[in-house]
């Protein structure tokens, strides 16, 4: 019989004691990481262009995330008839990156040398925001590693490639990832309504290999399909920006678009991905608990990757 939280030690309840990821173990020694999945904050939000507050969004996420740690093994889920995240999957919170106020090459820099130590540990790298153009620096740990196409869901298309000099904010990273070649392509799901990026970006986005879907697309669609339309068999990276989803459910952002996703929809997506991909790397960004007076959105957003997880590894053979 598995010995859970309860029998085997204190009761540790998700109030109780330091609030890293899921409550797991806490790796300050990034040279020492073994397990297969580190959680990385990326405290930086001097990219946003509206209301800033992200940075705060990896503490708000951790803490949200102790409300799935009663100690129990694993997650039964009974509509599947599985248990995802077995005590067998180890995953550890390297804390954060270092942050230098007013320095974004700095800041993006130590980003970076988070997800190389997490790939050198062969650690699926999970990034948790601060604003978008954290994804520009972990993309860019992935230089010497295979090709792979990304996954974004998002409100906004972020293909904007300078404005007023700034190549390296929330509006740039799908463009500066384009750019990589190790990146063959962009699924972008959500995207909708008043954007950041004008025709010029959609028509560059497009001749780039993006794929574009709007929220009523992607319903029109479903999630199955929506899904089988990246390349069979790409390694695939997954970006998620709170915002993608409605403000109905996710308030607590910067640039909150109404007509946004609901919780089943994107999970359906991810765990049909998780199905028929390798999974290689994840970040969710901009969740600002500053507008989430209710802890919604960074309950969401702790869930939902969570849940992710627990679909990659499934599919990996921890069950």
């Amino acid at each position: 019989m598995t010995k859970h939280g309860y029998e085997s030690g204190r009761l540790d309840l998700p109030f109780v004691g330091i609030a890293t990821f899921g409550k797991r173990p806490y790796q300050p020694d990034w040279d020492a990481l073994d397990t297969d999945v580190a959680i990385i904050g990326a405290p930086f939000d001097a990219g946003t262009q509206w209301r800033s507050g992200a940075r705060f969004g990896p503490r708000a996420v951790r803490e949200a995330s102790t409300l799935f740690s009663f100690g129990h093994a694993g997650a039964y889920d009974h509509e599947d008839d599985a248990t995802y995240l077995p005590g067998s999957v180890r995953i550890t919170d390297m804390g954060d990156a270092d942050i230098v106020h007013t320095d974004t090459t700095g800041s993006h820099a130590n980003i970076e040398t988070a997800v190389r130590a997490a790939l050198k540990a062969d650690a699926l790298p999970v990034v948790i925001g601060g604003d978008h153009s954290i994804n520009i620096p972990c993309i860019n740990a992935f230089d010497d590693q295979d090709d792979f196409h990304i996954l974004q869901i998002d409100a906004h298309l972020d293909f904007v490639d300078e404005r007023h000099g700034v190549r390296f904010g929330h509006g740039n990273p799908m463009r500066r990832a384009a750019e990589k070649p190790y990146v063959t392509g962009l699924t972008q799901v959500g995207i909708r309504n008043v954007s950041s990026t004008a025709k010029e970006g959609y028509d560059a986005a497009r001749a780039m290999g993006s794929d574009i879907l709007s929220v009523r697309q992607a319903r029109k669609l479903g999630s199955q399909a929506v899904a089988t339309r990246i390349p069979k068999g790409a390694r695939v990276y997954i970006t998620i920006d709170i915002d993608g989803f409605c403000p109905s459910i996710a308030p607590g952002t910067g640039t909150p678009s109404h007509g946004g996703f609901l919780y089943y929809e994107v999970l359906e997506i991810l765990q049909q991905v998780a199905r028929d991909h390798d999974v290689i790397g994840l970040d969710l960004v901009e969740v600002a608990p500053d507008y989430d007076p209710t802890g919604s959105t960074a309950i969401l957003a702790a869930q939902l990757l969570l849940n992710t997880l627990g679909f990659i590894f499934h599919e990996r053979g921890f069950r």
